[in-house]
C-alpha cells in the first residue's frame, strides 16, 4: 500500500512522481493561454504514470466511456465549421482535459491517501493567484495591472476573472469543513487562508462565483450539521456559522469603504447585467440557440456558435454541449452530470477517510452546474480535476467495500 502512494518503485521515482504531480495542480491557477503549463506537466505526468503501472480501476468506466462520447461528438462537429482555424485546437483541449479527469480519477481510486497532496497543492495555487490578481488590482507592480486583471477585476493567473472566482470555491468550501469539524491543524491557520481566498473570490467580481460560494458554503454547512456526532458539535457549529457572517459582514464593510471598489461592487451586484438583456443579450442567445441546435445533429462546430451565428459565446454549458459536441455531446453531458450525482450522493453520509473531500467536491461540483447555466464550464481544468476526484472517491468507496468483506468473510 505504501509503495503505491508515489508509484512507481524506486524512492527517487517515487519523489519526482509526488513532485510533478504537486507542479500539476499547482499550475492549475495559472493559464494565461492555451496550451499552459499545465498541459506541458501533464504530457509528461500522464505517461510517466501510467507506463510505471497505475491500475484502470473498472468502477470509473462511466466516466470514461461518456466523455470519450462527448469528445467524439465534438470530432464530428469539426465537419461542420466554416473555416478550419482553432477549432480542432479546441477539441483537441477537450479531449486532453477529459484524459486529467480520467487520470486524477485512477489516482485516487489506487491510493486515497493523493488527495492530502493534490488539496495542498491547489490551495498553494489558490494563494499564489489571489496574489497575482491583489498585485495587479492596486498596481503593485508596473504592467502588473494590464496582465493580472480584467475590465478592473481581479484575474490572477487566468484570462478571465469568471475562471479565477470558481477556481477559489474548492479550497474555500475545503477550509470551511475543516475549521466547522475541528480537523486537526490550527483553526487560525485555516481562518487566515480562507478570508484570503474570500477576498480573492470577491475582487474577482465575479456573480457566478459569488453565488457559488454562498451556495458552497451554506451547503457545506447543512451537511456537516447532518453528519455532526451530537447536539454539542452542532451548537458549536451554529456559533461559529455566527461569528463567521458577523466577520464577513465587516469585511465587507472595509471593502466598500473604497470608492472604486464600491462602485465595481455596486455594478456587479446588479443581476442581470446590460449584456444579459436585450435582443441580442446572453439570455436571448440562449433561447435562440437552443432552437437552432434542435436542427443541428453534428453541432455547429466546436466556436461556431459566437463567430458565425451570434454576437456572443453560449455562456451556458448545456447548451454548448450541443452547439460544439453535436447531440451526441449534449446528450452524455447531463447523463454525465445525473450518474456522478447518483453514485456520489449517497456517499456523502458514510464515514471515510475520504468524506470531507467528497462533501465539498460534492457541493461544488453541483453548484458549477448551476454556475453552468450562465457560463462556459467545459475548458476549466479545475472542473476535470474536480470531476476526476469525485470519480476516484467512488472507485475507492468500492475498493474499501471489497476489503471490508474480505476482512469479516
Amino acid at each position: 500500500m505504501e509503495a503505491a502512494l508515489y508509484r512507481p518503485g524506486t524512492i527517487s521515482t517515487r519523489i519526482l512522481g509526488a513532485v510533478f504531480l504537486w507542479l500539476l495542480v499547482f499550475s492549475g491557477g495559472f493559464v494565461f493561454r492555451e496550451p499552459a503549463p499545465y498541459e506541458l506537466f501533464a504530457v509528461v505526468l500522464i505517461p510517466f504514470w501510467f507506463l510505471a503501472g497505475l491500475p484502470l480501476p473498472r468502477q470509473i468506466a462511466p466516466l470514461f466511456v461518456l466523455l470519450t462520447l462527448y469528445l467524439i461528438g465534438g470530432v464530428i462537429g469539426l465537419s461542420q465549421v466554416k473555416f478550419i482555424d482553432d477549432a480542432p485546437m479546441f477539441v483537441a483541449v477537450t479531449g486532453f482535459l477529459a484524459l486529467t479527469s480520467f487520470f486524477f480519477a485512477c489516482l485516487i481510486a489506487e491510493d486515497h491517501r493523493r488527495l492530502k497532496l493534490i488539496t495542498n497543492a491547489y490551495l498553494a495555487g489558490a494563494c499564489f493567484t489571489i496574489i497575482l490578481g491583489l498585485v495587479g488590482y492596486f498596481r503593485l507592480v508596473p504592467g502588473a495591472y494590464d496582465l493580472f486583471t480584467l475590465y478592473g477585476r481581479a484575474s490572477g493567473g487566468f484570462e478571465d476573472p469568471n475562471v479565477l472566482g470558481p477556481f477559489l470555491i474548492l479550497p474555500m468550501g475545503l477550509l470551511f469543513y475543516s475549521i466547522l469539524n475541528q480537523e486537526k491543524g490550527s483553526n487560525i491557520i485555516r481562518i487566515g487562508f480562507m478570508s484570503f481566498i474570500l477576498l480573492g473570490i470577491f475582487m474577482s467580481f465575479s456573480r457566478a462565483s459569488w453565488g457559488l460560494a454562498a451556495f458552497t458554503l451554506a451547503s457545506v454547512f447543512l451537511l456537516s450539521l447532518i453528519n455532526a456526532r451530537g447536539a454539542v458539535d452542532r451548537l458549536r457549529m451554529f456559533m461559529l456559522l455566527a461569528v463567521a457572517l458577523f466577520a464577513g459582514f465587516v469585511l465587507l464593510l472595509v471593502a466598500l469603504s473604497f470608492d472604486e471598489i464600491s462602485s465595481l461592487f455596486a455594478e456587479r451586484a446588479q443581476i442581470v447585467q446590460y449584456y444579459d438583456g436585450g435582443r441580442l443579450g446572453r439570455f436571448a442567445r440562449h433561447a435562440a440557440g437552443f432552437q437552432l441546435v434542435a436542427d443541428r445533429p453534428l453541432s455547429l462546430g466546436a466556436l461556431e456558435f459566437g463567430k458565425h451565428y451570434f454576437q456572443g459565446d453560449p455562456h451556458n454549458i448545456w447548451l454548448k454541449s450541443f452547439a460544439a459536441y453535436g447531440w451526441l455531446g449534449g446528450v452524455c453531458y447531463p447523463i454525465l452530470v445525473l450518474w456522478t450525482i447518483a453514485k456520489a450522493g449517497p456517499l456523502l453520509f458514510k464515514p471515510r477517510p475520504w468524506q470531507p473531500v467528497l462533501i465539498v467536491g460534492f457541493v461544488v461540483f453541483v453548484g458549477h452546474q448551476i454556475a453552468g447555466i450562465v457560463i462556459d464550464i467545459d475548458h476549466w481544468r479545475h472542473y476535470f480535476l474536480l470531476l476526476g476526484l469525485i470519480w476516484g472517491m467512488i472507485a475507492a468507496e468500492a475498493k474499501w467495500s471489497n476489503e471490508r468483506k474480505y476482512e469479516t468473510s
